[in-house]
């Protein structure tokens, strides 16, 4: 393995000017609601901050560690969040929250395992696609049991219920199954079996059916389904160029509900309009690129595959966030990589860029 150096630059600079706009924004989305709820218009970015430290502390910790170590514990890892996704699903242990069974309380806080397991499922599958890299353009070898550990992890996050969580990790799961070299064909068969699944999950419950009606078209139930994402264009037209000025929202105001989490994009889009929001993208740019970089100077398979699944992860969950505040895409719950508001999904995220800049020592680049 080449010689240890600096870790690279520019994601440490793209991560940390990312954490500093989502604790600003955080609390610029939250002041009323906290005001009002908790009688504190800082509960929730104090909160926010203490999981950014925790992150952070972690981030560096894993940067020093050899990714090496990821894959020696790849199996143990998995197992221990199979066993995290079984234990939510019990009540008592299981904390429900908008109607799906998703954390566990510890303490004062909680935790979501399903975060965890989007972590654990690319660090088992960068070890299997590494190892079996040259006949993963078999079905029987290659494409099927990689496949099959992710959609019984896909499985029992659906038990929660919780899509979201589960779309971004077989969406990234099937990035890096694609990059390693899988046939064409098979991904289009499976492409086709998948949309069929999805649209049988879709059609199976409810509310997810109110979710794509209401993306069609919000203002059929524009007091129910189509509500958030009416609130949120009402938030983002305004915006215009030049915002409306920092901590001048409107939609803040108890019209789109805790602004802090999912929809936090449309309040800053609110405030800082078109050159705040294209300023946001640039920083997720840079650190996307520097991600592929990492992942293409990677000394070995193992490295290349283990960048790219983190680096997948975050574009896909972006894209999904930002596809749904403005109305691209349906309603999924996903949050916006270090700028929503919670613990479990900051603290992988920065635990995944620790993981990038250890790579990143060891790269040709």
């Amino acid at each position: 393995m080449p010689t240890k150096k600096a870790p690279d630059f520019i994601i440490v600079v793209a991560t940390l000017l990312l954490l500093t706009v989502g604790m600003i924004m955080v609390y610029s989305a939250s002041a009323v609601w906290a005001t009002y709820k908790f009688h504190d218009s800082f509960f929730f970015v104090k909160r926010q901050l203490l999981f950014a430290g925790v992150g952070i502390v972690a981030m560096g910790f894993i940067m020093r560690i050899d990714y090496w170590f990821w894959r020696q514990h790849a199996k143990t890892i998995l197992l221990i969040c199979f066993a995290l996704l079984v234990l939510v699903l019990i009540p008592g242990v299981g904390m429900v929250r908008g109607g799906a069974r998703s954390w566990i309380g510890v303490g004062a806080f909680s935790i979501q395992p399903s975060e965890f397991m989007k972590f654990a499922m690319i660090i088992f599958l960068a070890k299997f696609l590494s190892e079996r890299q040259k006949v993963i353009t078999t079905f029987k070898r290659g494409l099927g049991p990689s496949l099959g550990i992710v959609f019984i992890a896909f499985g029992m996050i659906m038990l929660q219920p919780d899509l979201g969580t589960g779309t971004v990790m077989v969406g990234t799961c099937v990035v890096m199954i694609f990059v390693a070299g899988a046939r064409m064909m098979h991904f289009a068969v499976l492409g086709m079996i998948g949309v069929g699944g999805f649209v049988a999950l879709i059609a199976s419950a409810p509310y997810r059916m109110k979710r794509i009606t209401s993306y069609l078209d919000p203002w059929s139930d524009p007091l129910g389904s189509g509500f958030q994402i009416i609130q949120s264009l009402y938030a983002i037209g305004p915006g215009g160029l030049f915002g409306l000025g920092l901590g001048q929202s409107r939609q803040k105001f108890y019209y789109l509900p805790e602004p802090q989490t999912d929809f936090i994009f449309a309040i800053l889009a609110e405030e800082l309009g078109f050159i705040g929001g294209s300023f946001l993208l640039l920083l997720f740019s840079l650190l996307l690129w520097r991600g592929i970089r990492v992942a293409l100077g990677a000394p070995d398979l193992y490295g290349t595959f283990l960048a790219v699944g983190i680096v997948a992860m975050i574009a896909i969950q972006v894209m999904i966030n930002i596809g749904v505040v403005t109305g691209l895409m349906p309603v999924t719950g996903i949050t916006l990589p270090f700028l929503s508001y919670g613990g479990s999904s900051l603290t992988l995220m920065l635990m995944g860029v620790g993981v990038l800049l250890n790579i990143s020592r060891h790269s040709r680049y």
